[in-house]
């Protein structure tokens, strides 16, 4: 008897909870009402069966629960019951189903006008593409996948030559028109969503995932990894701003395209060295493009992995028991072998980086421009002391 009382507080506290909670949606800012009509559709079907169900069962405890002399009776079965069971179970798959595949078939079918956007993921960041003036987006390909190409682009495709690839975790969009979404992944399983728009989808390795909506409401939104994605899945963020569309074609002409990133890497390639704030700037630059951001703080606070301020020339407690001094070397080969010495209290997860020789450089110039002590030169040998 005690069982069937819990059931009955149990039911009515979970339907009070769902009446007072301070917790909602967020609201809506895109043209999926019928997302949230199927959520509340779903609600209100699985609420009815819940309470239905644990009221039975509260019931048929006290009703039919022990008492002396009494012995139940035999049923083996009852095929009037049954039907009426099968039936309303029937009915209550059919409301739970049919509302999501409408939505569904809907939500996977952009309209003819809408602007394309490829959102690529990998761990731990987002990489953003539109197609250029000739509304194409170029062929890519795993073969031509690099640290300055993420896309895989093809070099020889013309119609991928005035494609806008967006560096940084922010993109924009046009208010009240239609956005085609097409997803892909270089890893493991993501998924892009933004709250407010309802919309997200899985982005599986090896296939182009699709979806669309249109942004309703100005603002800028946060954008999230909805798929557990490995150890930084948390700091896998970005934002998306809705602007009105003549903000939005300013800001999308200045973005660069792929063939100026393929000129501004051939230059980099052949450039002298850069001077010193320039190296600074372009490797603060280059981990926000490459996502280190997402694991290492400058700040002194710790995430996945060591902070970089007060990184350089400080010494290093490792997982092993020993201890290195963080210099040029140290992070060069932290950053082309992560897993060869790893930091004490942090986990082997940093994948190996692919840079060339003025990003590596780039990038170890703003490691050391957070602060830290120089390394000190090694002292001479004894027979060198001597000579001098």
């Amino acid at each position: 008897m005690v069982f069937a009382y819990v059931l009955i507080v149990i039911v009515i506290g979970s339907v009070l909870f769902h009446f007072v909670s301070p917790w909602t949606a967020t609201p809506l800012a895109s043209n999926w009402q019928s997302m949230d009509d199927t959520l509340t559709i779903t609600l209100a079907v699985t609420g009815l069966f819940f309470v239905v169900i644990n009221f039975f069962v509260a019931y048929t405890l006290l009703r039919y629960r022990h008492r002396e002399g009494s012995r139940a009776a035999y049923e083996p079965e009852n095929r009037k019951l049954e039907r009426w069971l099968i039936g309303i179970t029937s009915v209550g798959i059919a409301l739970l189903l049919a509302p999501g595949l409408l939505v569904y078939a809907k939500y996977v079918n952009a309209p003819g006008d809408a602007i394309v956007l490829e959102i690529l993921g990998q761990q731990w960041q987002w990489y953003y593409r539109f197609p250029g003036t000739d509304s194409k987006l170029g062929l890519t390909d795993a073969r031509f996948v690099s640290a300055a190409n993420p896309f895989g682009l093809n070099p020889g495709d013309p119609a991928g030559q005035d494609d806008f690839l967006i560096a940084g975790t922010e993109v924009h969009l046009p208010l009240n028109k239609p956005v085609k979404v097409l997803l892909r992944s270089h890893d493991v399983l993501h998924d892009f969503f933004v709250p407010p728009f309802r919309a997200r989808m899985n982005i599986v390795p090896g296939q182009v995932s699709t979806f669309w909506f249109t942004p309703t409401v100005i603002g800028r939104y946060e954008a999230m990894c909805a798929q557990l994605c490995g150890i930084g899945h948390p700091n896998m963020r970005g934002h998306v701003v809705v602007e009105d569309d003549a903000k939005f074609q300013t800001w999308l002409k200045a973005q660069s395209t792929f063939a100026v990133a393929l000129a501004s890497a051939s230059r980099a390639a052949n450039a002298p060295p850069a001077g010193a704030d320039n190296r600074v700037a372009q490797g603060q630059a280059l981990a926000q493009s490459r996502g280190c951001a997402a694991c290492h703080t400058v700040d002194g606070s710790a995430r996945v992995g060591p902070t970089w301020k007060g990184l350089y020339g400080a010494t290093r407690p490792l997982a092993d028991g020993s201890t290195v001094l963080a210099d040029e070397g140290y992070l060069r080969r932290s950053i082309l072998e992560p897993q060869a010495q790893v930091v004490q209290g942090f986990p082997p997860i940093m994948p190996p980086a692919s840079l060339g020789d003025e990003e590596m450089a780039a990038l170890l110039a703003y490691i050391q421009s957070l602060g830290g002590v120089t390394p000190a030169a090694p002292a001479p040998a004894a027979g060198q002391k001597a000579q001098q």
